[in-house]
């Protein structure tokens, strides 16, 4: 594998910026920003040769981004690390999106820009005619403020925990109680999270309507109707339309929503209750005890390697590198900020893993799930360029979800109990044909809030449960515990954080299907196309990226039902 580099050696690849140059200030950076805005590339060589100037800026900049949220999301509650963060957003990203628009202006007025090879470049040219289009200076400040509020989203769930039997749990460690069979301490668990959750309500949905306010107006500055509109093209959805979003979200209705209620009754009937409790839908339906794959995080790295490295040992060895090199924090504790990510480092060249473990199924999801992520930024590394590097979020979590599939038949490292392996592989398959409901209440609740930028809470919290009903049903029985149901979308950071970045998910897991699909008919061209498709970062449209992994960019009803079905029979072929 070729990122043997040590972390102490790899400033040495710098061409024109110092190696012991540190970010500090706008200040620091200028004169690199003045030198690139400078130059005057006088051929396509040269316009080329200028790309990985600005590429070496980048990257640095990247980098110093990234760890600086790394460092804050570890440990929310370190005031300085919370400050350091806030600064670069406050303070150095504003003047970087001036630089940006003044690049890519220059860029465009080149008269070689259009003679860069488009099989190769096309992809950034139209994010760079994209991005001109977009920019409005006046836009800056609200960005800056955009992110700074949706910090604090952060920073509140960070700190939220519970008692129970005197010791203080996260929601992650709490979450691992939900599992057990006894349904009295299930519901005790949950109430008390909820609880919880419900005491900052009014301060999460303060911040909320901050953020619907400013993003408003972002859109309407750029010219755009609504920010959905807005984002739609900032997100470069290139490759299909709201219309289609729209489609998926009836989709979802028709085809999906009685695969959810079957598997709903079913968990029912297997846990011999009369009628579904929100607290019954964590606690396995397939064994008497949950499961618990690994102790500690050093368990849970060990084991993913083994598995990672039984598919194809160089994939075991980039996450033996992460691991080597510090570059994973896995355990959930007090005060770390909530979920998972895989953040790439532009310099380096080794992307960093976060996640809450607690020893639970789920936790083995995830960490597979970031190591298909990381899995693609190694893959990625040949390509030179971060802008084609940086795939959209369709792509990136084609990644990340089909790993999910693709390691199911070495369950046998984190189970060697013939039971328990099938009884996590059924669960596994089971959130395959659950997901997709959550995402399109998800994607169909945002569309709305941004499309009625003037609504009440009362009315958004009237339109959320209207949603969950129309993809999820009634199956479950939240009597007693309406306002909780209410604010179900208060749980899902992404709403905050990363807004419109979530019907991804549900694309690619139907890519995922497919390639999964490709796998169990022929395992070694299945991974090599898939390993091939990451393998081209973002040098392709979307399409032709899915059409290297050997599936189709789609998701109509049609090809719902057929990965559906699919995954169906699979489900049903795992008796336990």
């Amino acid at each position: 594998m070729q990122q043997t580099l040590g972390i102490s050696d790899y400033k040495s690849r710098r061409s024109y910026i110092p190696k012991d140059f540190e970010i500090t200030d706008w200040e620091s950076l200028k004169p690199y920003v003045d030198f690139l805005l400078s130059q005057e590339p006088a051929s396509v060589e040269e316009l080329e040769a200028f790309l990985y100037q600005v590429n070496e800026l980048d990257a640095i900049v990247q980098e110093e981004l990234a760890w600086r949220y790394i460092r804050m999301t570890c440990n929310t509650q370190d005031e300085s690390l919370v400050e350091r963060y806030q600064y670069f957003i406050q303070e150095i990203l504003p003047h970087i999106s001036i630089f940006e628009d003044a690049l890519n202006r220059k860029l465009v007025a080149n008269p070689y820009f259009d003679q860069l090879d488009p099989a190769r470049y096309q992809t950034y040219i139209r994010s760079v005619k994209k991005d001109i289009e977009l920019f409005r200076e006046e836009n800056i400040p609200l960005l800056t403020e955009d992110q700074t509020i949706a910090q604090q989203y952060s920073a509140l769930t960070s700190v939220m925990s519970i008692e129970h039997e005197g010791k203080t749990l996260t929601f992650q460690q709490a979450g691992k109680l939900m599992e057990s069979q006894d349904r009295q301490l299930r519901k005790a668990i949950w109430e008390k999270v909820w609880a919880r959750r419900t005491q900052d309500a009014d301060k999460l949905e303060d911040i909320f309507d901050q953020l619907v306010a400013i993003r408003h107006q972002v859109g309407q500055n750029a010219g755009f109707d609504t920010y959905t509109a807005y984002k739609f093209l900032s997100r470069g959805r290139f490759d299909y339309s709201q219309e289609d979003t729209l489609a998926f979200h009836d989709a979802v209705e028709k085809a999906v929503r009685p695969v959810y209620e079957a598997i709903m009754q079913e968990r029912k009937q297997r846990l011999g209750l009369d009628e579904l409790r929100p607290w019954d839908l964590n606690v396995g339906m397939f064994g008497d005890t949950p499961l618990r794959p690994f102790t500690g995080a050093d368990e849970l790295v060990s084991k993913t390697i083994s598995l990672l490295s039984a598919l194809r040992p160089e994939l075991g060895e980039m996450i033996a590198l992460m691991d080597r090199m510090g570059y994973l924090d896995l355990e959930s504790r007090v005060g770390k900020a909530p979920g998972g990510y895989n953040y790439p480092l532009m310099e380096v060249g080794v992307p960093f893993i976060f996640m809450n473990a607690t020893g639970t199924q789920s936790d083995v999801t995830t960490m597979l799930h970031e190591s298909g992520h990381a899995i693609h930024a190694f893959l990625t590394l040949d390509i030179g360029l971060n802008v084609l590097k940086n795939t959209p979020s369709e792509v990136a979590e084609l990644a990340a979800m089909s790993m999910e599939l693709l390691s199911l038949d070495h369950y046998g490292i984190f189970y060697p109990d013939q039971a328990e392996r099938l009884r996590a592989q059924k669960e596994q398959l089971m959130r395959c044909l659950i997901i997709l409901p959550w995402i399109a209440t998800v994607d169909a609740f945002q569309q709305w809030v941004y499309d009625h930028p003037h609504h009440s809470r009362e009315q958004r919290s009237h339109k959320w449960l209207e949603l969950h009903r129309r993809f999820h049903g009634d199956v479950v029985n939240w009597e007693g515990y309406e306002p909780y149901k209410a604010g179900l979308w208060l749980k899902q950071g992404h709403i905050f954080d990363v807004p419109f970045y979530y019907i991804e998910y549900a694309i690619a897991q139907l890519g995922a299907i497919a390639i999964w699909r490709n796998f169990r008919q022929d395992p070694q061209q299945g991974l090599e196309g898939y390993l091939n498709a990451l393998r081209l970062g973002y040098t392709r449209p979307i399409p032709q990226i899915y059409e290297t992994a050997h599936i189709r960019f789609d998701f109509s009803e049609t090809y719902i039902r057929e990965c559906m079905q699919f995954c169906l029979e699979a489900y049903h072929d795992l008796k336990v």
